[in-house]
C-alpha cells in the first residue's frame, strides 16, 4: 500500500512502485561497492560489474494505492518515483535474516549475496 496523493495515472505510477521495488531488491540482494585495496578505484562502477535484478526475477506485485492528497500543491499529487524502495529493503532482509536465524545463524548486512548466506550458515556447523 502506498500513499501518492492523488493517483493521475495509474498505470504509471504503478510502475514507479514496481520499479521502486526492485530496486531495492537488488540493493538488498546483489549490488555491493568493491574498491582496489591499493588504489582505493571503485571496481564497481557500472551496470556490466555487478549483478542487477531483471524481470524474470520479480515476484509477483500487488499494488494499491491510499489516495490521502496533500495540501502541498492544487492537484493533492506527492511523489512516487522510489515509493517501493522504502519497504522493500527491510521486508527482504528481515525475511533473509529471520531464515538465517532459524538456521541458529546470525544476522548479515547488505547484500545479502549467497557467499554471506553461505558464510553465515558455515559458521553454524562445528567443523571436524
Amino acid at each position: 500500500m502506498e500513499d501518492v496523493g492523488r493517483v493521475l495515472n495509474p498505470l504509471v505510477v504503478e510502475g514507479q512502485v514496481h520499479g521502486g521495488i526492485m530496486q531495492g531488491l537488488g540493493q538488498a540482494l546483489l549490488e555491493t561497492i568493491s574498491y582496489d585495496p591499493q588504489t582505493g578505484q571503485i571496481l564497481s562502477a557500472s551496470f556490466q560489474d555487478y549483478a542487477m535484478p531483471r524481470a524474470d526475477n520479480a515476484p509477483e506485485f500487488h499494488t494499491q494505492f491510499n489516495e490521502v492528497l496533500t495540501k502541498a500543491n492544487p492537484l493533492g499529487v506527492k511523489g512516487v518515483g522510489e515509493a517501493g524502495t522504502v519497504g522493500a529493503l527491510p521486508a527482504v532482509m528481515n525475511a533473509v535474516n529471520d531464515a538465517l536465524a532459524s538456521g541458529g545463524a546470525s544476522e548479515i548486512d547488505m547484500p545479502a549475496t549467497p557467499l554471506r548466506v553461505w558464510g553465515a550458515l558455515r559458521k553454524t556447523v562445528a567443523l571436524d
